[in-house]
């Protein structure tokens, strides 16, 4: 059966696990890979599932205390429905992993050759993420939608890059904030 790419919502959540498996094979990947650090908000989770498959990232690492998706459709308790609502069923066609620590995810991104990890985080050492040129493959470190990344976490990264805020809040949604960078790393390619 042959799978059409570019699958609208109901389909991506109707999907069924070996085609899903197909349509995943049939993605020409970016090399670019999201490391979640402790996202709690599991509607955030689905969001960066769905930001992974928009730009065809190579894959996601859900860390610590990070919800993870289901493992099957036929389960899933109520953490891992919402990350299948938000996710619009795009859970099922980007590679992911659970790693307990985001130091266990940068052992295995760090044997990949000319990984460059960006943490994108509100900190003294950050830059504008308009200002840094970003190559490839890289990893972005999102943390925690209250407190952001571990220090430890954070002392793992070759770059830190964050966007400047003009209004009362400090910050954007994690999902939101990812986006904006990723999509701008992505235009950093094409024009490279």
């Amino acid at each position: 059966m042959k799978i059409k790419m570019n699958l609208n919502s109901q389909r991506l959540r109707e999907i069924d696990e070996q085609s899903a498996e197909k349509v995943a094979r049939e993605i020409k990947r970016h090399p670019i890979y999201l490391v979640l650090e402790d996202i709690l908000d599991t509607y955030n989770v689905g969001g960066f599932f769905r930001l992974a498959d928009a730009v065809a990232a190579e894959k996601i690492y859900l860390c610590g205390n990070t919800s993870v998706p289901p493992c099957s459709s036929q389960w899933a308790g109520p953490a891992g429905q919402k990350i299948v609502k938000a996710s619009v069923g795009t859970y099922k066609v980007v590679p992911w992993e659970y790693k307990k620590t985001v130091k266990s995810a940068m052992s295995t991104l760090r044997k990949v050759k000319g990984m460059k990890i960006v943490a994108v985080e509100q900190h003294k050492k950050s830059r504008d993420y308009r200002k840094l040129k970003y190559n490839f493959p890289v990893a972005f470190l999102i943390g925690n939608e209250n407190w952001g990344l571990k220090p430890a976490s954070l002392k793992l990264a070759d770059e830190i890059v964050e966007i400047p805020m003009y209004g009362a809040n400090k910050s954007l949604n994690a999902a939101v904030a990812a986006g904006i960078i990723v999509y701008r790393a992505l235009e950093n390619e094409k024009h490279a």
